[in-house]
């Protein structure tokens, strides 16, 4: 039998709604981050720099590009004979066969892919966290503590503890107890949502909570574990580490790449992330342009002027057009003579000419408010925003517009246009 003594298993199956137009038609962790890479380079990159040569990716929201993204896992040095990364969606078997129900669920579910290697242990990730993190170093301090589990965890503001899964502990280090967001926290000690446990007690926990409908590792697992007298310790982490699940949080984490000293370093030697490189030239920027403060993805033309913005590959931005604060992922073009200003545009939009982007006064959104906030205009992809149109802030849009979708040329802050393709569904 195989024998490996860590292995992982990265949770990619999320829909992210909170980021709204943007995960439409793609599972949050491969939506584009910081001009070149995918959200799920960050947690592949953390396994093959800690020396975690086999990982299983559970997807099942709309895998198509995270599969195509994650191949065999040759940037990752991932492409091995024993081990390397395996995807894995839910498949239909002889009896019981569910979509995965809850975190806690689909690790079940993989059950025979862990058996194979025989583990000593497991370590469980989340797909859309950006951070780095030794996990050899987590390792040591579960060896140290002979735990059954350790969760890391992060030290948040008190007043921002009730947002999560908070553990108290000893002075030791030992998880007491824990208290899921919690109204009146008494501790201000974060689960970061990344576990790893010894192998014999999480067969024993998921095979006892089989049955359990959504079975979740923050409300059933560790609770068991727990209950069972099993060693929890928790493992405290500070270094950089954000939730881009909202698009506040989202856009704000790629704003922090471009600081002059970033608190979140891509450039970094000994620590480096790692993801799929697709054959483009190098940008290009025309002699009269102006690029300051960004990052510009290889293949990009810019001929107009870039304040503060991420930019990704193959984007071409033309002469008079002035964008600041955004994120411009990769394959979009952007017509003469427009403003665009604190916007996410994703892949392969169109945008015309004369275009005004994050014009006026902030308004609530119409459709989705705790989604379409922080003064963001946010494009899904593939769409197409037409010549001379005001676009205001808090709105999205996706699909194919044309002039007659905007009311006298104007999208109105908070306001949604939706254009399906024939066939489609929203």
């Amino acid at each position: 039998m195989i024998k490996k003594e860590m292995i992982a298993m990265l949770l990619a199956g999320g829909q992210g709604s909170r980021l709204g137009v943007l995960t439409e038609k793609v599972a949050k962790p491969a939506v584009a981050f910081g001009g070149k890479y995918r959200i799920i380079d960050f947690p592949l990159s953390n396994c093959i720099n800690s020396g975690i040569d086999t990982v299983g990716v559970l997807t099942q929201y709309q895998p198509l590009r995270l599969n195509t993204h994650i191949g065999i896992g040759i940037p990752w040095d991932l492409d091995r004979n024993v081990g390397g990364v395996s995807v894995l969606p839910p498949y239909e078997k002889s009896q019981n066969t569910d979509w995965y129900t809850g975190t806690a669920n689909a690790i079940y579910q993989n059950m025979n892919y862990m058996e194979q290697y025989n583990p000593d242990y497991v370590l469980i990730l989340s797909g859309d966290h950006i951070y780095k993190m030794d996990y050899e170093v987590m390792l040591d301090y579960h060896k140290a503590n002979k735990a059954d589990v350790t969760i890391a965890v992060m030290p948040v503001p008190i007043e921002e503890a009730s947002r999560f899964g908070v553990m108290i502990t000893d002075d030791a280090g030992r998880i007491t107890e824990f208290e899921e967001k919690p109204e009146h926290p008494r501790s201000n000690l974060a689960s970061m949502g990344i576990y790893i446990f010894s192998w014999p007690a999480l067969k024993e926990a998921l095979t006892a909570l089989k049955d359990q409908s959504n079975c979740d590792f923050g409300m059933h697992v560790l609770p068991y574990c727990r209950e069972q007298g099993k060693r929890l310790f928790a493992y405290e982490f500070n270094g950089y580490w954000k939730d881009v699940g909202t698009l506040g949080s989202y856009w704000e984490a790629n704003m922090e790449l471009i600081d002059v000293i970033p608190e979140f370093n891509l450039y970094e030697e000994f620590w480096k992330i790692y993801t799929r490189g697709d054959i483009v030239p190098p940008d290009y920027i025309a002699e009269d342009a102006v690029v300051d403060k960004c990052i510009i993805g290889e293949g990009s033309e810019i001929y107009g002027e870039v304040y503060n913005s991420v930019i990704g590959a193959n984007v071409r931005i033309d002469k008079g057009t002035v964008v600041r604060d955004s994120i411009i992922m990769q394959n979009v073009y952007i017509g003469s003579d427009s403003t665009i200003d604190k916007a996410i545009i994703a892949e392969s939009v169109s945008v015309g000419d004369h275009v005004c982007m994050g014009c006026g006064e902030e308004a609530p959104n119409v459709l989705k408010p705790k989604v379409y906030g922080f003064g963001i205009v946010t494009i899904g992809e593939n769409s197409v925003i037409p010549s001379n149109v005001k676009i205001g802030k808090n709105t999205a849009i996706k699909g194919e517009t044309v002039l007659e979708d905007y009311p006298d040329g104007e999208l109105a802050s908070g306001g949604v246009i939706v254009k399906e393709k024939e066939g489609e569904r929203s």
